[in-house]
């Protein structure tokens, strides 16, 4: 393929109110982490963009054309999305690569996701019937509907682009929404290329505008507007409660998908090498970069040593490259920024007493200088107390942690603020069922990790987020639930007589 072919995928314009057309805010550029070479300018939108998108989605959505299409004609605008992205495969992942430096082999399996997501909730459209009419006595009878509940604000992160920006925007849209898409600032590519494709699906004009930019200044302007009726957010758990407390004062729902700390566990009954390839998968992808990365790894002492030297075998023969080259492990962190965030916490870690048992430093290769490169690392002998422990390093850095015991080890795994995942490594599944029930996490892996289905709900316990996201819950969190009462007595009610 062509970098041409990629090319033509990337927007100048941007979608505003159902017109293409320059932003008014500032010039901005998606840079390539791998080297800092720009991939694309364009101007971010500003706050009469925000006005206008939002008051045409309004409208738009209140439509009759869209409101009360058949179900099964908005599913088909969704499957034809889902046809155009197959289509466009290969362009798409390399331009999420370009936009984000994720490795092709993980940037084509977050575009299968997204063709995936779209088929799914066109799916669950079709078939969500509404509850059937109950007798409840010669009187009357009750039924309820499920409507839309009108402009959703939709704020998306960077490390995973085009399949967070599907995970909201194909609900919302089955549900008979108008979308109103913040992308993070340093990743606008990929939501503008679905804008595209959604427009080439048939949406109607109006229904979905991309509004790239600052959050503090695009995204809060989106999320405060009047018109808008839910706020749908995935990110930091700093930004999140304030989103929080955004929508409580305008009395709206909320959906957040937050930070996390995940433990994984490692049993003494566990498949070793099993366990090993799945601990490194679930914290060494994308280069550490994911709200669900296995950060804090417990290990019962009896099997610790060996686990940690295998470990370091498998972690240490990851192979660090150019993310546009076949066959990488990890490509770069998103930018420097963020790279010497996480160098921060490794020094940090050290400071506290941690040793470091390998990584801890961007790579020697003078291959790689140019780009925003961390080694895998892990470090033992930390207090589970240490911050290096408690807050989310989103980054290649994996903390060890010996356990003798499993009371001890529930107490260590719940003791976070997060609640977003967890792992489980054991042959015996029914010690680990007995240990999954114990975990305060939104999603426990079993002797796997990093695994998803589109019809299971994901979501978080505690600052890990509200809501759930994926499944039937999915679409019905972008509807709100009518009760219809029907009088069959024709008998007037005689109450005034």
């Amino acid at each position: 393929m062509s970098r041409s072919t990629m090319r033509s995928l990337i927007e100048q314009h941007i979608p505003i109110g159902g017109q293409w057309r320059q932003g008014g805010g500032a010039l901005m550029r998606s840079v390539f982490p791998a080297d800092q070479s720009i991939n694309a300018e364009l101007h971010a939108a500003d706050l009469d963009d925000v006005e206008q998108a939002v008051a045409v989605a309004d409208r738009s959505w209140r439509a009759p054309a869209w409101r009360d299409l058949p179900a099964h004609h908005r599913a088909r605008v969704l499957y034809r999305v889902a046809d155009l992205i197959d289509a466009q495969r290969e362009p798409l992942a390399r331009l999420q690569t370009r936009d984000n430096g994720k490795p092709l082999g993980e940037t084509r399996a977050l575009v299968d996701s997204a063709a995936a997501t779209a088929r799914y909730f066109g799916a669950v459209c079709e078939t969500l019937d509404g509850v059937l009419p109950i007798p409840r006595s010669a009187e009357f009878m009750t039924f309820s509907s499920h409507e839309p509940i009108g402009v959703i604000a939709a704020i998306t992160p960077w490390n995973s682009p085009i399949a967070s920006e599907m995970q909201k925007i194909a609900p919302a849209l089955a549900a008979g929404n108008a979308v109103v898409l913040k992308p993070a600032e340093a990743t606008p590519l990929a939501a503008l290329a679905l804008a595209r494709l959604f427009e080439q699906a048939g949406l109607p004009p109006g229904l979905l505008s991309v509004l790239p930019g600052r959050g503090s200044l695009i995204g809060e302007a989106i999320a405060r507007h009047p018109l808008v009726r839910k706020i749908s957010f995935t990110g930091g758990t700093r930004t999140g409660r304030h989103l929080a407390h955004v929508a409580a004062d305008k009395l709206i729902p909320t959906s957040l998908e937050l930070g996390g700390k995940s433990p994984t566990i490692v049993l003494d009954d566990a498949d070793i090498e099993l366990a090993v390839q799945g601990v490194v998968y679930g914290i060494y992808s994308s280069a550490g970069q994911a709200c669900i990365a296995g950060s804090r790894l417990f290990v019962q002492r009896a099997c610790y040593d060996h686990f940690i030297q295998r470990l370091q075998q498998v972690a240490c023969a990851l192979r660090i490259g150019h993310p546009e080259q076949e066959g990488i492990h990890l490509g770069p962190l998103i930018n420097h920024a963020h790279r010497d965030s996480v160098a921060t916490y490794v020094a940090s870690a050290l400071a506290e007493g941690g040793q470091l048992r390998f990584g801890g430093a961007a790579p020697a290769d003078a291959a790689l200088a140019a780009g925003s490169y961390y080694q895998p690392t892990l470090i033992e002998g930390l207090s589970p107390q240490a911050r290096a422990c408690r807050e989310e390093i989103f980054g290649p850095v994996l903390i060890a942690l010996p356990f003798d015991d499993e009371e001890a080890l529930v107490a260590q795994a719940n003791d976070s603020v997060y609640g977003l995942a967890a792992g489980i490594w054991s042959r015996d599944y029914r010690r680990a069922l007995r240990l999954a029930a114990r975990l305060e996490a939104g999603t426990v892996w079993i002797n796997t990790y990093k695994k998803f289905s589109i019809s299971t709900p994901f979501g978080g316990f505690k600052e890990s987020g509200l809501g759930r996201e994926k499944g039937r819950e999915g679409l019905l969190a972008y509807m709100q639930q009518k009760s219809i009462y029907l009088g069959l007595d024709a008998t007037p009610m005689g109450w005034s007589q």
